[in-house]
């Protein structure tokens, strides 16, 4: 039986989260702004036609904001979080596999389905219907193809939001008039690259030669040839890969210049990594600091450093991760700065299961430790109460800038919305 891959991907994800519950802004063009408000991470279809780029600062396009009314949102990733969930969960009636490749991506196999632009045009209805955020289906024998062929469903309104890419005329019409940088994982070096060799259409790059393709780039892009030619190379992923490295950081919606609330900051961040550690059952060897001050602010020197250590054993415990972290934001500290992001790296992971004791470290006080951390990720997460340690700074004063944030809909009681 012939392989056939779906992607459903969904249409200006943020900006459609945003008007899940303000049907009043539906047609008006909106934007989401990045971490402290800073720049453009999305757009709805009215700004793209505005001709307004992803990733602009928003201070250079406050004209155009109040010229045609654009609609400003802070990032709330507590709603975008709940709503992929969502989509996710409904996608998974349609096939018994599924593998989430993004927040707003996932791939499904649809082998032996028949009548497939008809299940694609369900599939569009029952998410809109069931969560309210609109989607492209794109359909073809490997999953670089279906990538393709939802760049088409996307941009051709002609389709009805659904390509089926199965035929060999079409995907040959389709790569002819499509640039080489929508292939999936063809970046802007690589397009560059390509362009310097005479290929600039998904056509030119899907009749290169694999053996040349290899010896001049990668493995990667040959694979990628091998999937434009129809030939499946990747496999859906239903489980997702073990994490390599957990980071947790922030921007500050004010600078920080005192070295308390520095360090509590960091040791705040150092916490929420642990308990992300944990929750993936692994244990970190390897710990990394990071402060600096911003790049964009010439008022004030600027200051950029890291520091990285290793713990004696692989661990998760928070006081250990911590204990180190402390030494190694003092080996980095500077007075005098203004510091607008800090943060901490966790890495070198290993199992539980794979790690040989220390002679000289007593193991019923580290099965204690477990134990304790534990009960305390249960308090934290119960609703009941906060556990903190002292390092860490009970009041989240220094947070990063949400002006422009909308309500936690779906996630706070006393967010719901009210129907009158």
């Amino acid at each position: 039986m012939t392989r056939t891959f779906a992607i459903v991907d969904c249409n200006n994800f943020y900006a459609s989260c945003e008007r899940l519950f303000r049907p009043d802004l539906k047609n008006v063009p909106l934007v989401v702004l990045s971490n402290n408000d800073g720049c453009v991470v999305a757009r709805s279809q009215e700004v793209k036609d505005l001709g307004i780029k992803m990733a602009v600062p928003v201070f250079k396009i406050q004209e155009e904001i109040k010229r045609y009314g654009i609609q400003v949102f802070s990032s709330n990733y507590t709603l975008y979080g709940d709503i992929s969930s969502r989509v996710m969960q409904t996608l998974e009636q349609f096939s018994p596999h599924v593998e989430v490749y993004s927040i707003d991506e996932a791939f499904l196999d649809l082998s032996g389905v028949a009548s497939l632009n008809d299940y694609g045009q369900v599939i569009r209805s029952t998410v809109l219907k069931h969560v309210g955020v609109p989607v492209c289906v794109g359909i073809a024998p490997t999953k670089t193809l279906a990538k393709l062929a939802n760049y088409a469903a996307k941009k051709f309104k002609a389709t009805n939001g659904v390509v089926d890419l199965r035929d060999h005329k079409r995907q040959k019409r389709l790569m002819e008039i499509t640039p080489a940088s929508e292939v999936w994982g063809v970046g802007r070096k690589l397009t560059e690259s390509l362009k310097r060799r005479g290929v600039e259409t998904v056509w030119q790059l899907a009749q290169m030669d694999t053996h040349q393709v290899r010896r001049l780039y990668s493995v990667v892009l040959e694979r990628t040839v091998c999937e434009l030619n129809g030939e499946s190379c990747l496999e859906l992923e239903e489980k997702s890969s073990a994490k390599q490295q957990i980071v947790c950081s922030r921007s500050f919606g004010e600078k920080l210049t005192q070295y308390t609330d520095l360090r509590e900051a960091v040791c705040e961040f150092a916490a929420r990594a642990a308990e992300k550690l944990r929750r993936e059952d692994r244990l970190a060897l390897m710990v990394n600091v990071f402060i600096r001050t911003s790049p964009f602010d010439k008022s004030s020197p600027n200051y950029d450093n890291v520091a990285t250590g290793r713990l004696t054993q692989p661990s998760s415990d928070t006081p250990k991760i911590l204990e180190l972290v402390t030494r190694l934001f003092d080996m980095i500290w500077k007075d005098g700065y203004r510091y607008a992001k800090a943060g901490v790296m966790l890495g070198d992971f290993c199992s539980p299961n794979n790690v040989q004791p220390n002679l000289f470290e007593n193991q019923e006080d580290n099965q204690e430790n477990e134990k304790l951390m534990q009960v305390i990720d249960a308090i934290n997460h119960s609703g009941q109460g906060k556990i903190w340690f002292g390092g860490q700074r009970p009041k989240k004063d220094w947070f990063m800038r949400q002006a422009n944030v909308s309500p936690a809909y779906t996630t706070r009681w006393s967010s719901i919305p009210e129907v009158k």
